[in-house]
C-alpha cells in the first residue's frame, strides 16, 4: 500500500516538473522572442531614419511640383515625403545662425531651394537598390540634386545588419537548446513509467493503446504549460508597459498576441512530439533492455 501510494507520488511529481519545466522555457522563449521583435523594430526604425533631399529648380510650377511629388512617392523605397519651401527654411533658426545679421543684406536672393524631404524604408540598406534610386530621383525632370549622407548610411546598415544577426543567432541557439532540455524533461518523465509501458505490452497491448492515455495527458500538459506561460509574460509585458510604456509601441499588441497564441501552440505541439518520440523508443524496445536503463 504504502509503495503504491510513493508510486503515484513519483508519478505526480514528475508529470508537476515536467509541466513546470515546458512553462518555464516556454516563457523563457516568449520573452526572447518578444524583446528580439522589439530590437528588430528598432532596427527598421533606424535603417528608415536615413533622410534624403530632393532638391528643385528654381521657378517650377506647382503643378510640376506635384508631378516630381507623385513619382517620388510611386517609388517603393519611399516611406515618407514632405515638401519644405525655400522661404520657410530661410526662416530656421540655424541657417539663420550662419549669418551675423539678416542673410538679405549680404546675399541678393534666397541662395536655398525647394525640397522634398524624404525618409526611406528598411530596403534602403541594399546599397545598389539605395543608389539606383538616388540616380533615377536625380534624373526627373526638375530635380536640381539628390543628395544624402552616404557615410552614415553605410556605417549604419552594417551596424544594423551585424545586430540582426546576432539577433538571429543567439535565438535560434536559445531554441536549440531550450528544445533539448525540454526533451530530456519529457524523457525522463516517461522513462519512470518504463515498466508499466513493459508490462502493457507483456499482456498484448497494442501500441496505440499503450499511446494514447499518454499523449492525452502530455496535450493536456502542454495547453496548462502554454497557459500558465502565457500568463506570466501577459504579467511581465504588463509590468514592463507600466515602466517603460515605449516597449508596447515598439513592439505592437498584435505581434503579442501573436507570442501569446504561439507559447499555448507551442506548449501543445512541443510537448506531443517529444511525448510520442519518447513513447515510440520504449514502446519498441525489447523487454530485456528495459532493465539495463
Amino acid at each position: 500500500m504504502k509503495d503504491d501510494k510513493r508510486l503515484k507520488r513519483k508519478v505526480r511529481n514528475s508529470y508537476i516538473v515536467s509541466t513546470v519545466s515546458i512553462t518555464l522555457v516556454l516563457f523563457l522563449l516568449g520573452s526572447v522572442g518578444y524583446l528580439m521583435v522589439a530590437a528588430l523594430k528598432v532596427a527598421d526604425t533606424l535603417q528608415e531614419s536615413i533622410a534624403v533631399t530632393v532638391e528643385l529648380k528654381n521657378g517650377l510650377s506647382e503643378a510640376q511640383k506635384e508631378t516630381i511629388s507623385k513619382r517620388l512617392t510611386a517609388e517603393e523605397m519611399v516611406a515618407t515625403i514632405a515638401y519644405s519651401a525655400k522661404e520657410e527654411k530661410a526662416e530656421e533658426e540655424e541657417f539663420r545662425k550662419m549669418f551675423g545679421s539678416s542673410f538679405e543684406e549680404i546675399l541678393p536672393e534666397n541662395p536655398l531651394l525647394d525640397s522634398f524631404e524624404l525618409t526611406l524604408t528598411s530596403a534602403s540598406s541594399d546599397k545598389e537598390l539605395l543608389d539606383s534610386f538616388i540616380a533615377a530621383a536625380g534624373r526627373i525632370e526638375g530635380v536640381d540634386r539628390v543628395s544624402y549622407p552616404a557615410l552614415m548610411a553605410e556605417r549604419l546598415h552594417a551596424t544594423v545588419n551585424k545586430i540582426r544577426l546576432v539577433l538571429l543567432l543567439f535565438g535560434g541557439a536559445l531554441l536549440v537548446i531550450s528544445l533539448i532540455l525540454l526533451s530530456n524533461t519529457i524523457r525522463l518523465a516517461i522513462f519512470s513509467k518504463r515498466y508499466l509501458i513493459n508490462t502493457m505490452k507483456l499482456v498484448g497491448a497494442t501500441k496505440w493503446f499503450i499511446m494514447r492515455p499518454f499523449l492525452g495527458s502530455s496535450l493536456t500538459q502542454g495547453i496548462l504549460a502554454g497557459t500558465a506561460a502565457s500568463a506570466l509574460f501577459g504579467l511581465a509585458v504588463y509590468g514592463l508597459n507600466e515602466a517603460v510604456p515605449e516597449l508596447m509601441t515598439i513592439a505592437e499588441a498584435g505581434k503579442i498576441a501573436i507570442i501569446l497564441g504561439s507559447m499555448i501552440a507551442g506548449g501543445i505541439i512541443i510537448s506531443g512530439l517529444f511525448t510520442f518520440a519518447a513513447l515510440n523508443k520504449f514502446i519498441n524496445m525489447k523487454s530485456n533492455k528495459i532493465y539495463l536503463y
